[in-house]
């Protein structure tokens, strides 16, 4: 160990300095007696300190102090620092910082410096610190979204309750047991750390807003929306962290607003095309009307030879089909009057299948009726209800070509204040190209002459024109079924009848 003379003059300067310094420091024995003490360490205690042991005059002990660093610094011979509340030097409670130095003399430790520091901030400090990690993590598992974080080797460093709940794994389970790669399908935590290098998708280190899928517990695969990071240190990689959120009920109301969508746009054609078939209707009428008297009465009034009554008979005929047709259009058009009222939809369910179950092309099929008995009633006319289930119907039993079930179903949905009714065939089912358009005028699969591709059309009318909906549901092979749904009275359950 170093040393060099020191002049008195330095002496006192360094007495002066250790009394001046406004924390408290004493020279202990390697038994723990005071043998010097500074004017900070002396005040309150009017009595002579040196002499006597420092864990009677500070810490008011009977016996050396645990946790004291001079136990440390006597063992090992080198410096110790202790940080402990137990040693109150000072009035306030606080966290202290205890110093212990060791004096050596011709190798021999001799002494100790004992220096204290009262360190309430530390403490403060330390309390800011486990609040602002409690917070933290507060904040992460509360965030709506999925937080995940790994290292670069795939271990799960941060996993928070939604993130949790969208995979199906415990926050334990991925902290423990999973890496990164788990909650991807196969090549998906490859394929987001080769967009996170990217640049393309968000700048080196950023991948925004980019729609992937995840793997939940069960294996089944989750479309997501992820925000992810790389996060550095030092210029190093130590991180990756993610934010994301499920969109599977995003893609669901997608799905709904484009149904919507197309009803509207069909509802807009359909509105569109009936004031055109109003038109056209009242235009054609007259003509048609003509045509027919004239062909008859040239037919009645003159002689004509057979061939040429052959292609007037023609002539009648096709004016008659294109008369149908107008009536058809303005049924379309819905240029008729109706008288709307109280109905029972089970009435006129019944009252439908008993005019067409005796007709030859039912006689093959099985019609199962299941009914509720307390369904509510709608307000609309009987007649035209009466040609909506008409005309479904006989297009099911057209599908199946006679022989097949016939499933007919009434229920009240008591949330919507709707009356359904489910129409169901066994047939082929409605190939996929067709569906959009089976409801539009002059659509028909039948063979030419069939039909006119306008019954579907006037059904669809006729329920917007009572305030409902219709649609139907099919699947290649597995027959189909038309949806209706009426609005209740009141929205309230009630008593059904059967006839």
């Amino acid at each position: 160990m170093l040393s060099r003379p020191r002049s008195e003059a330095e002496k006192n300067y360094l007495i002066d300095a250790i009394d001046a310094f406004n924390r408290r420091l004493l020279i202990i024995s390697p038994d723990f007696i005071i043998l010097a003490a500074n004017l900070t360490s002396r005040e309150g205690h009017p009595e002579n300190i040196i002499g006597r042991p420092c864990y009677e005059v500070i810490p008011g002990c009977s016996s050396p102090c645990v946790n004291c660093p001079a136990n440390d610094a006597l063992k090992t011979g080198k410096a110790s620092l202790r940080y402990d509340q137990s040693y109150n030097f000072s009035d306030s409670m606080g966290m202290f910082c205890l110093f212990s130095y060791p004096i050596y003399r011709q190798d021999k430790l001799e002494a100790l410096v004992m220096l204290d520091f009262d360190l309430p901030s530390l403490k403060n400090i330390e309390d800011r610190r486990i609040r602002s990690n409690a917070f933290l993590r507060n904040l992460i598992h509360s965030a709506v979204d999925g937080v995940i974080a790994s290292d670069p080797t795939g271990k799960i460093l941060i996993f928070n309750d939604a993130a949790a709940q969208v995979s199906g794994y415990s926050v334990a389970e991925v902290l423990n047991e999973i890496t990164i790669r788990d909650v991807y399908p196969e090549g998906g935590a490859r394929e987001v750390m080769r967009m996170l290098l990217s640049e393309e998708y968000g700048g080196v280190g950023k991948l925004i807003s980019y729609h992937i899928d995840a793997k939940n517990k069960s294996g089944e695969i989750v479309p997501i929306s992820l925000n992810a990071s790389i996060v550095y240190e030092n210029g190093k990689k130590v991180a990756t962290i993610g934010f994301f959120h499920d969109r599977r009920e995003e893609i669901r109301m997608q799905k709904v607003l484009e149904k919507t969508q197309v009803q509207l746009l069909q509802a807009e054609k359909m509105a569109s095309l009936g004031k055109m078939a109003a038109g056209v209707a009242h235009q054609l009428n007259n003509p048609l009307s003509g045509i027919i008297l004239f062909t008859k009465l040239v037919m009645e009034e003159y002689d004509l030879p057979q061939d040429a009554l052959k292609d007037l008979d023609r002539v009648l005929y096709d004016a008659n089909r294109a008369k149908d047709i107008v009536k058809e259009l303005l049924k379309f058009s819905r240029q008729t009057s109706h008288e709307m009222k109280p109905l029972d939809v089970n009435d006129i369910i019944s009252r439908t299948i008993f005019l067409l179950e005796n007709q030859s092309i039912f006689h093959n099929i099985e019609i199962a009726k299941d009914l509720d008995m307390k369904l509510p009633s709608i307000t609309g006319d009987a007649q035209q209800l009466n040609h909506v289930f008409m005309n479904t119907i006989l297009n099911a039993a057209d599908a199946m070509e006679g022989s097949g079930k016939l499933r007919l179903k009434s229920q009240f949905l008591s949330e919507a204040g709707m009356v359904r009714v489910e129409i169901s065939d066994t047939g082929p089912g409605i190939p996929a190209d067709v569906l959009p358009h089976i409801f539009e005028p002059f659509f028909t699969t039948k063979e030419q002459g069939k039909g006119t591709g306008l019954g579907l059309s006037i059904v669809y009318g006729i329920v917007e024109s009572h305030g409902g909906s219709i649609r139907v549901e099919s699947a290649p092979g597995e027959g189909a079924t038309f949806i209706i749904e009426l609005p209740a009275i009141n929205g309230q359950q009630g008593g059904g009848k059967i006839d």
